[in-house]
């Protein structure tokens, strides 16, 4: 009998029927090979149909290769890490939640982990990054191995669902004589004990051995009471780290205890005792007392009947869930004495002269289900219960409870140690798994991308409007990061309406309102919460059609490029944007936030997919090739991605490649951007008359609607150029060159060797249109020149580029470095003659003995990305007038102004443009005569570079 088709054949085999292009919004479907197919790479994966709106389409992972150099370099550093990390730890913190075995593993920590920030309350985002980490680079190097690492996430996700699903089941484990019942941290697991097993004793002995996990103070060991007033308890540990038994009528208070002399080893069996009678209360920890109480006058009997019986679980909501194991808890209708307790640590109760006890025995010794059984003869069966009751509801996946997404519904403000952006960890999970199955064809992962999604759309349609607008608005807690954009993807895969509905539910209406009708509004927000939106919002109108969707990611990009963009691309201070244009005023040391750059990036390419403006290509250029770059270290390591958080643009920054406590957003974001280099070098138009080139890349490009490739051989950015060379069969298209806004020196390109006519211009795409052949090569030609950009409220601030690399100084000063680059410039107006190459380093200067390096070199160099321009004499052609350069009001300078007319034609040009210049100042009494008449010799004798 044949296997039945997934359900991915039959999505793929619906698109081939319907004639629409193949199944991640490619301009065709990827191609297969006798290569890939020995490889076991995705065969012809299925990619989205692109949108009608788009009229550009980008090309799958699988069709563009990248060759050798500086993001092939980088992105090998990634894959080394992609293959060497233990996925089972990611996998820790969605398994203990859920109650199963976390196989040993050990949570990543920081913002993975429970002591992380926020008591890690984000938990699980993390997983998603890295499900679409190994998912780009199965795409992009067919590699099995991270095939097998998706299967193994995509199963244990799948495992983890259906047991949220059930109510809890036992973790049975060894234990100290037999087996025992685990409870991992972060299940949220307790055992709820039958209301008489205190049996309302006037005496009573508590025994139990415990394996302690974590060493969190008051995780109650046992817990019995009404509520904080009324109750008994036994701690693993108080509050300096010892074990503590009271109880009390009266509250914290009021409480009658016992205190221990030392911690509880972790991860190794202590036997905890409590004896209670006649007014005396004792602790005994393995067979020894450790403390005494004469003036203990409550008993349970004074207590009462209680409400709750729990172990592992405290009253207090604040304290921890016991994390550890569980094995012979026994309650007893009398005091042991101290020789039948110290019987008790080297057998079982049973075993022992005390016997089992009358009043409740519980061995823990069952291997399944979700009981325990009681062996006193009272038949006080108990029960393995979570915190947050459950079963959770169809479609949940998360590595916590549903708690944090219900809590948000009634917040009315941030505070992300309570709930911490549940739909933002939602995002990632969905989007992970969406690439997952576009990788490698898991209908598991789809399944449960769409299972995540019903479950919102089952909790946020029942929601008024307003409660929504209330949750989107609130910062941290209710960020949701690109949640649109992959319910869009969903939809698309789904073609279910409530999938489309649920993308709408998370309109913020006067954010969309306000940029729809261009009103700037960013001042004050924090700039990652919303960048996504606007990706998420150009793909909503997709699926919807609404203008003011498109609209509002329009006007937002520019409200953000140029004017609260830096030199390298990024944005935000501190996490937060401020007043239009402010530049200067807002670098410190946590400027440049990573995952901005990533979703700018996104948002970038999401919007160029409906305008072509190139634009948006250059800021894609810009962002690309020296922050994002420059994120990530140039280092190997398994364990780490090494990408940093915040980029400091302050002097003498030093990078910081494992911020805060680790599995940051961006270091995820990190992950993904090192994995997909070249998703954006080639586009094509969507009717596949035209191919963009807007990357200059060393890549090839698979073209296999049109039956040709397109390799592209540079050492770009080190190279001035590229060469195109077309290869497969013949096919006539227009090839559409990006012309950088950079390339003011000149971009010249032949076509196997003739020169093609025309004027590119720089900010623009130039367009070669003919019937391509095997063997055609297209050579561009694109000489930098050096040249520096202003900040924008203090135009003596500037940063340095080559082309497109920002150079940064290398020094340790913390003070801005002052420099000068008029010195030498040439008659092109070019500054680099001023710097000095140096030998065998690409890309690298000296500048009055300071290094200037590229930005993109992930080194930890303390850095200068900014510096304080500083022209104090007139120098030209390297001979200093010895007068001092003049200033006006707003600061531009004589010398601005004589190279602010450059490219000269010769030395005679340049010469009668500082007369003339010379005369201008003078006239306007901001030059003396004799000293305009020395600049004018100066320019005159000096030599200049062309």
């Amino acid at each position: 009998m044949a296997a039945p088709l997934s359900r991915r054949a039959l999505l793929l085999a619906t698109a081939i029927t319907a004639g629409t292009p193949g199944l991640s919004y490619a301009a065709a479907g990827g191609r297969t090979t006798a290569a890939s197919a020995a490889s076991g790479r995705p065969q012809a994966p299925a990619s989205l149909p692109a949108p009608a709106a788009w009229s550009v389409r980008p090309f799958a992972l699988e069709d563009v290769t990248l060759g050798r150099g500086v993001f092939a370099d980088k992105r090998r550093l990634m894959l080394d890490h992609a293959r060497g990390y233990n996925v089972n730890r990611l996998l820790q913190v969605f398994r203990a939640n859920a109650g199963l075995s976390t196989l040993g593993a050990v949570a990543p920590g920081g913002w993975e982990g429970l002591d992380g920030e926020a008591n890690g309350n984000l938990r699980g985002h993390y997983t998603g990054h890295f499900l679409t980490m190994l998912s780009q680079a199965y795409r992009s190097t067919g590699e099995q191995v991270f095939a097998e690492r998706i299967g193994t996430m995509v199963g244990a996700l799948t495992e983890v669902r259906e047991a949220l699903r059930r109510d809890p089941a036992v973790l049975s484990v060894a234990g100290r004589f037999g087996t025992a019942a685990e409870n991992p941290r972060g299940s949220y697991q307790y055992v709820d004990l039958p209301a008489g097993v205190l049996g309302g004793a006037a005496a009573i002995t508590l025994a139990v051995w415990v394996k302690p996990a974590h060493d969190g103070a008051w995780a109650r060991v046992l817990d019995c009471g009404d509520d904080t007033t009324r109750y008994l308890y036994l701690a693993a540990r108080n509050a300096d780290g010892v074990p503590r038994f009271a109880v009390t009528t009266g509250g914290p208070g009021g409480e009658q205890g016992l205190d221990g002399t030392a911690p509880l080893p972790l991860n190794e069996w202590s036997h905890l005792a409590v004896t209670l009678a006649d007014g005396t209360g004792t602790l005994y920890v393995d067979g020894t007392a450790v403390a005494r109480n004469t003036g203990m006058t409550l008993t349970p009997a004074a207590l009462g009947a209680l409400a709750d019986h729990w172990l592992g679980r405290s009253h207090y909501p604040a304290d921890p869930v016991f994390a550890g194991a569980f094995e012979e808890f026994n309650v007893w209708s009398r005091a042991l004495t101290a020789a039948e307790i110290g019987a008790l640590r080297d057998s079982r109760a049973a075993d022992t002269p005390a016997g089992r006890g009358d009043l409740a025995s519980y061995a823990f010794d069952e291997t399944s289900g979700g009981t325990f059984a009681d062996a006193s003869g009272r038949e006080l069966t108990a029960t393995l219960r979570r915190t947050w009751g459950g079963p959770s509801h169809p479609g949940f996946l998360a590595a916590y409870p549903e708690t944090q997404f219900i809590r948000l519904e009634s917040m009315t403000g941030s505070d992300y140690t309570q709930v911490w952006a549940p739909y933002y960890t939602a995002h990632k999970i969905l989007q992970g798994l969406l690439d997952a199955h576009l990788a490698t064809g898991d209908d598991r992962a789809l399944d449960l991308a769409s299972g995540m999604g019903d479950w919102m759309h089952s909790r946020l349609s029942k929601l008024p409007a307003a409660t929504l607008q209330r949750m989107w608005g609130i910062f941290s807690s209710g960020e949701f990061g690109g949640i649109v954009e992959a319910v869009c993807e969903l939809h698309t895969r789904t073609g279910r309406p409530e999938h489309l509905a649920l993308a709408r539910l998370f309109d913020l209406d006067r954010l969309i309102d306000a940029c729809a009708a261009d009103t700037d509004v960013l001042d004050g927000l924090h700039a990652n919460q919303h960048i996504p939106i606007f990706t998420g919002l150009a793909r909503l109108h997709d699926e919807t059609g609404e203008e003011r969707y498109l609209t509002a990611a329009r006007n937002f990009w520019r409200m953000v490029v140029p004017h609260r963009m830096y030199a390298i691309g990024g944005t935000s201070t501190g996490e937060f944007w401020k007043a239009r244009g402010v530049i200067a005023g807002t670098i410190g040391a946590s400027t440049a936030e990573t995952c901005c750059a990533y979703n700018m990036l996104k948002l970038s390419r999401t919007l160029f997919f409906h305008e072509q403006d190139p634009a948006y290509m250059d800021y894609y250029e810009r962002a690309l090739y020296n922050q994002v770059l420059g994120s990530k270290r140039d280092l190997p390591d398994a364990e780490k991605p090494l990408v940093t958080y915040f980029i400091g643009l302050t002097p003498g920054h030093v990078r910081d490649y494992t911020p805060k406590q680790g599995t940051t957003c961006c270091e995820g974001t990190g992950m993904e951007s090192a994995t997909k280099y070249q998703d954006s070098v080639y586009f094509a138009a969507a009717d596949g008359s035209a191919l963009y080139v807007n990357l200059y890349s060393p890549s090839t490009l698979t073209w296999a609607e049109r039956g040709v490739t397109v390799t592209q051989s540079t050492d770009f950015p080190r190279e001035q150029g590229s060469s195109l060379t077309v290869g497969g069969g013949s096919a006539a298209f227009a090839l559409r060159l990006r012309v950088p806004s950079w390339a003011t020196a000149g971009f010249r390109v032949t076509v196997n060797g003739r020169a093609v006519p025309g004027t590119p211009r720089p900010g623009s795409y130039f367009t070669v249109s003919r019937t391509w052949r095997s063997g055609d090569t297209v050579r561009i030609a694109m000489p930098f020149r050096l040249r520096v950009e202003k900040a924008l409220d203090d135009p003596s601030l500037q940063a340095l580029f080559l082309g497109p690399v920002n150079l940064v100084a290398r020094s340790s000063a913390t003070g801005h470095l002052e420099v000068g680059l008029y010195r030498n410039a040439g008659l092109s107006g070019d500054l680099l003659p001023t710097l000095t190459p140096v030998s065998g380093r690409p890309l690298h200067f000296l500048l009055d003995g300071t290094e200037w390096a590229p930005f993109f070199e992930g080194t930890e160099d303390p850095a200068h990305a900014y510096f304080r321009r500083s022209e104090p004499r007139v120098v030209l052609g390297g001979t200093d007038s010895g007068v001092a350069n003049p200033a006006r009001a707003d600061g531009t300078t004589l010398l601005d102004d004589v190279w602010a007319a450059a490219p000269f034609r010769g030395k005679g040009s340049l010469v009668a443009h500082v007369r003339s210049t010379v005369e201008a100042w003078v006239t306007a009494g901001l030059l003396a005569r004799g000293d305009g008449e020395r600049v004018v010799r100066t320019a005159r004798t000096a030599t200049y570079a062309d």
